[in-house]
């Protein structure tokens, strides 16, 4: 099944969502839900690659999956420009481990206990073999990029594995830096987020059989989803719901990342309200989100974000009016619209 979610929980972005939502998520995914099974079938078939001792670690990390949703850019980037074929599948198993291994690593960073509603790897086995269940599905993803006839798609998929990791590697380094600038958080986002969104729409692309243009216009189009979605899910971890997010909120805040909303605080606010937001940023228990919820209110922060969201949806929409037109096309127009929508929708809940 394939249900949204984010790091920190379900949220109203999938099939568990009544009404409205879920019939706009249902006609978008339906029509490339065949293509997922084969994904997730081929996903878990790749545990037999590992050493027999190391099988139990690698079941758990790739049976895992979420929304699948860079599987499901795989498909409708192909479909939108050319035709869904076998060797898809593969990549999108390739970007779905990697992405896969960026968590698994992500938990043991944030020292998490939970993700997607049961424990993290490094919850049941703790950090030194998470670490290197990690560092296993990397390199279990590039070797099957490598397995390609052409070196490109190694390539690709190596340069995105390395740009995230720099980016994850650039976000660890400005925690609880209060000279971080609005600029410096969306290239973060645009490394550790956006590029794997962009790769599952270049390869689709490609391998569809799409001309350059068309590749170059997908590629943009997942750049732009993928910060538009990164930022959303930042929001959630403010302005969301204990039942949403799977987990206390403020989670980012209590190691140490200044996301947009918190940005906005430093960019606007007085000096007296933008020492009382860094002292509980500094000073992080859980009793003070009320404090920095009152403050995000006072300054619009969450207003400010979501118009930041809909600006990148709306550049994602605007590269593809470049493509044909096809179901495909009109379902990644529908994701977009779809991803606004649920920002919006977290602002009717505040």
């Amino acid at each position: 099944m394939v249900v949204a979610e984010t790091k920190k929980g379900l949220i109203p972005f999938g099939e568990e969502s009544p009404g409205r939502s879920f019939s706009i998520w249902k006609e978008i995914v339906d029509p490339v839900r065949p293509f997922l099974e084969q994904v997730a079938v081929r996903l878990a078939e790749q545990v037999h690659a590992f050493d027999p001792e190391i099988v139990p670690y690698a079941r758990y990390a790739l049976t895992n999956q979420g929304k699948q949703l860079r599987p499901v850019l795989v498909a409708l980037s192909a479909g939108a420009t050319g035709k869904v074929n076998d060797s898809l599948v593969n990549i999108a198993v390739i970007i779905e481990m990697v992405h896969l291994a960026t968590l698994v690593h992500d938990d043991v960073m944030d020292e998490a206990e939970i993700r997607r509603r049961r424990p993290t790897l490094s919850a049941n086995w703790g950090n030194q073999i998470s670490v290197l269940v990690g560092d296993c599905l990397f390199a279990h993803a590039l070797r099957l990029a490598a397995s390609f006839p052409t070196p490109d798609i190694c390539r690709a998929v190596a340069l995105a594995t390395n740009t995230v990791c720099s980016g994850e590697i650039l976000q660890t380094h400005q925690r609880r830096n209060f000279e971080f600038t609005r600029d410096q958080y969306f290239k973060v986002l645009e490394m550790k987020t956006a590029e794997l969104f962009a790769l599952s729409c270049e390869l689709g692309a490609w391998l569809g059989g799409a001309v350059q243009a068309g590749r170059f216009a997908l590629r943009k189009y997942g750049v732009s989803l993928g910060t538009a979605y990164q930022v959303f899910d930042d929001c959630l971890d403010l302005f969301g719901t204990e039942t949403e997010v799977g987990k206390s909120l403020g989670t980012d805040l209590a190691n140490g990342k200044l996301t947009l909303p918190v940005l906005v605080v430093l960019e606007r606010g007085s000096v007296v309200d933008q020492t009382r937001l860094r002292e509980c940023v500094q000073n992080w228990e859980p009793r003070f989100l009320p404090l920095v919820l009152e403050l995000l209110d006072k300054y619009e922060a969450q207003r400010v974000s979501r118009a930041v969201i809909q600006r990148y949806l709306e550049v994602a929409k605007q590269t593809l009016k470049s493509v044909p037109e096809s179901p495909s096309r009109s379902a990644l127009m529908s994701l977009a619209d779809f991803t606004g929508e649920q920002a919006d929708r977290l602002g009717m809940r505040a």
